[in-house]
């Protein structure tokens, strides 16, 4: 990459730091660890991170609390380490805002892979300053949000941006691309998860949960994005 990148790797294993941080400062990365949460609060006071690498199972505040805490205030990209082929990690991972996840024990070359292929989606374009914008071809109306195509923003009514990640907005991308067409979660994993790793059926609905709670009116009476039963999911656009 042009630019080096930040990473922060957090996990109360040193050695687990230790190896992915000699590993990825091989590539360029400048890497930063810590033990626990609290050491992370340190280093985000400072200059911000581009990716945080975040373990699952600490003492004390766990991997979830520690992600929940961040995403309260930062649209950081979050990539957690998981207990081997334990869904349920991977799900709450999911659910607390986290982009991508490795199940342990993990190939350090995969690691890089999915750092990599998280980084393309958050960094395709630079974020602009909020502004009103407009619709055209490039925005799509969802409820009361638009969706800027070409920035990869979610913007409110006043044009200040809600922050979404970035697997959020290509599932966005997705659905404003196909209005009024039944796609299946295979479908949508395809159409919204296209850096080679591979993603289980189940992400999809808790992404599109994580949805609807920032772009309807009734998340419980979901009217955008309706689900399908059987089928998928498909996007309504609203009437004008």
């Amino acid at each position: 990459m042009a630019d080096a990148v930040r990473v922060i790797v957090v996990d109360d294993e040193p050695d687990i730091c230790e190896m992915i941080a000699n590993y990825l400062e091989k590539y360029g990365f400048i890497v930063g660890t810590a033990g626990n949460g609290g050491a992370l609060d340190a280093h985000l006071a400072g200059e911000p991170p581009d990716l945080l690498i975040l373990d699952v199972n600490m003492p004390g505040e766990d991997g979830f609390a520690v992600a929940r805490r961040v995403r309260t205030r930062s649209t950081v990209p979050i990539l957690m380490l998981t207990a081997a082929s334990d869904t349920v990690d991977r799900v709450v991972g999911l659910e607390v805002g986290a982009d991508d996840y490795v199940t342990k024990p993990f190939d350090l070359r995969e690691l890089r892979a999915r750092i990599h292929a998280v980084l393309r989606r958050t960094r395709e374009t630079p974020k602009p300053q909020p502004e009103q914008v407009p619709p055209s071809a490039a925005h799509v109306q969802f409820g009361d949000l638009l969706l800027d195509l070409d920035g990869r923003r979610l913007l409110q009514p006043d044009g200040t941006e809600l922050q979404i990640t970035a697997m959020e907005f290509d599932l966005l991308a997705a659905f404003a691309r196909n209005p009024n067409r039944v796609l299946s979660r295979e479908k949508l994993l395809d159409l919204a998860h296209s850096d080679g790793s591979e993603p289980f059926d189940r992400s999809i609905d808790v992404r599109i949960t994580r949805i609807r709670r920032k772009v309807e009116r009734d998340p419980e009476k979901p009217q955008l994005i309706r689900t399908m039963r059987g089928a998928g999911y498909m996007f309504v656009p609203s009437k004008p």
